[in-house]
Order: C-alpha cells, then structure tokens, then sequence
C-alpha cells in the first residue's frame, strides 16, 4: 500500500540526473516509483507545487553534545535542528563526556537515537582511547558494533605513528579516519586566523599552516597506508592544493568545507563576536574564494555543517574565553543558496549532490542521498523563493550561538520526510 505521495515538486537528484516535475510514491520506507504524472493518486498527498523537492541532506559533521553536555544539545533537539534544516541523516562526532570510544558508547548512541531522534543519526567512534592521542581503540569491535567511520575531531591526532597505525588499521575495515588537521603547537593559544585582521584587533592568530602542514603529513601517511582520510572542515588555499595533489597521486582522501568557511571571512570577528570564532578559524577573503572554486571544480566532496552548540552564558565572555563553534544545520542551505546559488558562484544542482550524494559516499552510505527506486524515502521540500530572518523565530536546537542572526536568506525549508515520515511539514513537528 502507498502511504504518501509527494506530487507535482520539481524533483532534483543529481545522483541519477533526474531534474523534472514528478510524483514521488513512497510505502514502507522507501521509494516506490517516481512517475511524471502530477494526477493525485491515494493514499496521504503532499502537493509540492512550487517547491524543490530533493533527496534528504547529510551532515558528516554534528556535535549533538549527548551525553555529558545535555545543557548545549541533545540528540532529541540537535535532530530536530537538522530535521528544520533539511537534513535527514547526521553523523554524531564522539567528543563527548565520556567519549564514545568503546562499544558501550555507541550502543548508548544507537539506542537513544532509536528512542530520541526524528532523523537518523550515523554514530562515528574516536580514533584514540578517550581522544588522548596515544592509544588507538579496537577498529574492529567498533565497526561490528556500528561505527560508520573514527574521528578525534576537536583533539587532532599530533603523534604521526599513532595517526599511521590508525589508517592502517582503519584500511581493513574500508572505514574513513575523519581528520581534525590541526598542529596544536602552531596554534596554541590562538583566537582567529593569523592576519592583516587579526593584528589590528591584538589577538592572536592561528596561521594557516597549522592547518595545511598537517593535512600534507596525513595525505602521505593515507598514500603509504593505503587509508582512506577525510580532512574535516577545510579553510586553507594551502590545505587545497595538498589535498589536489594528493588526488592526482590517487590518494584515498577526501574533505568537507563547512557553509561558515564557504561564506564568511576573518573580517566577522571585527566586532570581538565571539559567535563567528571558530576552530579551524574563518579565514582570508583569498581562502573564501580557493574553496568555493574547490567546491565548484569536485576538489571539495562535500559540505557538513560542524554543528557546534553552546550555551549563551560560554559564548558571553570576552572573546579569549569563549569556547569554538556556532550552530549551522538550521541555516546551512538557506546561507549556501543565498551566497553561492543564487551569485551564480555554483549550481543548485551542485549545491544539493555536495549535501546529498557527497557526504553519502565518504562514509558508504549509499543508497541514502538519492532519490532512486528502493532507497530509503529521505526526502526534503524546499521553497526556493521564500525569504526569512535568520532568528525571527526560535532555532529547534538548544543553542542560538550564531553569527548569521538577523540576516535574511532564501530557500526555507518545509518539510522532512524521514523513512516514509513525515517528521516536520511546514515548520510544524509531527
């Protein structure tokens, strides 16, 4: 039996080049039949006369706090953000309180996914035991266990032997080692990137090679290992160009850029805002720009969000104290179509295969990201025309820590379909 229909959309899926107005039939979770008919069939309708209507988007990159930090994020609310964001599938990093290096862990993150979230949530394991950067955990037992990839993100793996045995051992399991390049010595104590802006505000900047020399060391380490590295939230030209080098040596690495790295400078902080301080710091005009072209030209797979929530009383203090981060999968669409779609910088069709197909395939996650017969039915509806203030209405996460509040964006999401569900229909939450 069909359960619901979504009709008369422009469906958008660039894994299968399919882009024409169409009836979507969905039963029993997943796709039945795409079907150019805009007749209304039975069974739950959905018109989406005017709207694009594309596969749900996936973030390989969200901090959904839970446990240890509920006060910030939770995996019900942080779900709820991403579902408000399009996002159907999220990738829950482990840097939490314990982390999530063990089986015990992710069977806590698996079984308050099942009762908690409206979207799915993907739980990725540490690299290190405890995320100290010293001893690897046991690859296998994670991977039976669940863990779709490892990552210390928020503590980069600084010992080069720990970081190879880990692509080696990651290797066996055709996992990815999601990589936070960062080389703490070079950016200790550091506030923004290392500039023109940074001097004329006397804080201390991070350079850029902090970044890049460790992303050219991990490059190596995954030709010599045969590993798969995925360089998180790149914001370097530098970092770039190691990266399109090592996939012309055919390096297994891929990256993610994040929409605040995609469309913001160092210039956001001129203010001391500490909502657009965050690690990797935004970077030069001249790094906005080697991304956008690497988003545009395939350099860059994807794009994932670095969803990082805090609390107002963390991100109310003088810009040396405050933590990293600010939340993004709420406005991740919206700010990237604004920015980049409709500038012409990129396609709409690039714009969703980075969200969608992309981040689907660093961590084998296919057949989600599209919208084919027999895949799950992880669908968005966006109102490409509609314009919004950003913080007009409440965020659905925990955390307001954003820089974009009070800018006005195009292309509101209204509704989510997860699994055949509708979890979320013009804004409102089953």
């Amino acid at each position: 039996m069909t359960s619901l229909i979504v009709k008369n959309g422009r469906v958008l899926d660039p894994a299968s080049g399919l882009d024409e107005v169409a009836t979507i039939l969905i039963g029993d979770g997943v796709i039945k039949r795409i079907s150019g008919s805009r007749e209304s069939l039975r069974e739950q309708i959905i018109d989406a006369t005017g709207l694009l209507v594309c596969p749900g988007f996936i973030d390989l990159h969200t901090h959904l706090r839970e446990p240890g930090r509920e006060d910030k994020e939770t995996i019900a609310t942080g779900t709820r953000a991403a579902a408000a964001g399009g996002f159907t599938s999220v990738c829950a990093i482990p840097n939490t309180n314990p982390v999530i290096d063990s089986q015990t862990g992710l069977r806590f993150i698996i079984s308050r996914a099942e009762t908690d979230a409206c979207v799915n949530v993907v739980p990725l394991a540490s690299v290190t035991r405890g995320q100290c950067g010293e001893e690897i955990v046991e690859f296998g037992d994670l991977v039976y266990y669940g863990a779709k990839g490892f990552t210390d993100d928020g503590h980069p793996v600084m010992n080069t032997e720990i970081m190879r045995r880990a692509l080696e051992y990651s290797a066996m399991f055709d996992v990815p080692i999601l990589d936070h390049c960062e080389d703490l010595l070079l950016s200790d104590g550091g506030i923004m990137r290392e500039g023109f802006v940074s001097t004329k505000l006397g804080l201390k900047g991070i350079p850029p090679l902090a970044e890049s020399m460790q992303v050219a060391r991990d490059a190596d380490l995954a030709e010599y290992t045969g590993g798969h590295v995925h360089i998180m939230h790149i914001s370097t030209a530098q970092s770039i160009e190691h990266i399109r080098r090592a996939k012309a040596r055919g390096v297994r690495i891929t990256c993610e850029a994040t929409p605040h790295h995609l469309t913001l400078t160092d210039e956001a902080l001129y203010n001391f805002s500490t909502a657009a301080k965050v690690n990797p710091p935004l970077g030069t005009a001249n790094d906005r720009d080697a991304l956008v072209s690497a988003l545009a030209d395939g350099t860059i797979n994807c794009i994932a969000t670095d969803h990082a929530p805090h609390t107002d009383i963390e991100k109310d203090q003088p810009i040396c104290d405050a933590p990293f981060g600010m939340i993004g999968l709420e406005t991740a669409f919206p700010l990237l179509y604004t920015r980049l779609v409709l500038t012409g910088h990129i396609s709409l069709q690039s714009l969703v295969d980075k969200l969608t197909r992309g981040p689907a395939g660093v961590i084998h996650l296919e057949p989600r990201g599209t919208l084919t017969e027999g895949a799950p039915a992880d669908i968005v509806l966006i109102n490409l025309d509609k314009e919004f203030t950003v913080g007009a209405e409440p965020f659905f996460s925990k955390s307001a820590n954003s820089p974009l509040i009070g800018e006005k964006l195009c292309g509101r999401i209204e509704t989510t379909i997860v699994g055949g569900k509708v979890v979320m229909h013009n804004r409102v939450f089953a």
